[in-house]
């Protein structure tokens, strides 16, 4: 019987991981089919890695999180939210960092990280916020209908966690290669 201990805690060792990912991809998939659509500007930026293929960095617009927002001293956690405002086609504004306060109908909280650039401390001196998927892959071949990406399309939850569902054109429609 002792022989079989390490084998029945490899075992059980990975079913255990093989549980946590699937309740993580569940996760994931609530929020794409429940989350509210919310598009989020971006700033054009096309590199592409030899490793990865094809695949778009994202960087949202200023206008999400202002410099002078990012930077306050009120909000200096590496992790939190930021309250955003909608317009009629759901793309996003910054309205203010989450105090926990109840939400306007055209409000959504986003999670955001703030990381300094270089693998320096983040502080809110030298650091920028990162909300969303920071980058988008795509099939290689696919470049040029990609080209025209003005908006990341977002699922997110009521606690602000999003999933990238897809970008979006200057007319927030949805790029479909």
């Amino acid at each position: 019987m002792a022989r079989f201990l390490p084998a029945i805690g490899l075992w059980g060792g990975l079913a255990l991981v093989l549980v946590a990912v699937n309740l993580l991809i569940v996760e994931k998939q609530r929020v794409l089919d429940d989350g509210r659509t919310v598009l989020l500007a971006l700033r054009p930026v096309d590199p592409r890695s030899l490793i990865q293929g094809d695949y778009m960095e994202l960087r949202y617009h200023e206008a999400l999180v202002p410099a002078d927002a990012a930077a306050d001293t009120a909000s200096p956690e590496t992790d939190g939210r930021v309250v955003v405002a909608l317009d009629a086609d759901g793309v996003a504004t910054f309205r203010r960092f989450d105090d926990g306060g109840p939400l306007a109908a055209d409000e959504q909280r986003l999670r955001y990280k703030r990381r300094a650039p270089s693998g320096l401390q983040p502080d809110p001196e030298n650091s920028e916020l990162f909300i969303g998927a920071e980058s988008f892959l795509f099939q290689e071949g696919h470049a040029e209908a990609y080209e025209e990406a003005r908006y990341g399309i977002l699922k997110v939850a009521p606690d602000g966690s999003s999933v990238l569902a897809g970008l979006a054109d200057s007319g927030r429609r949805p790029i479909r290669p």
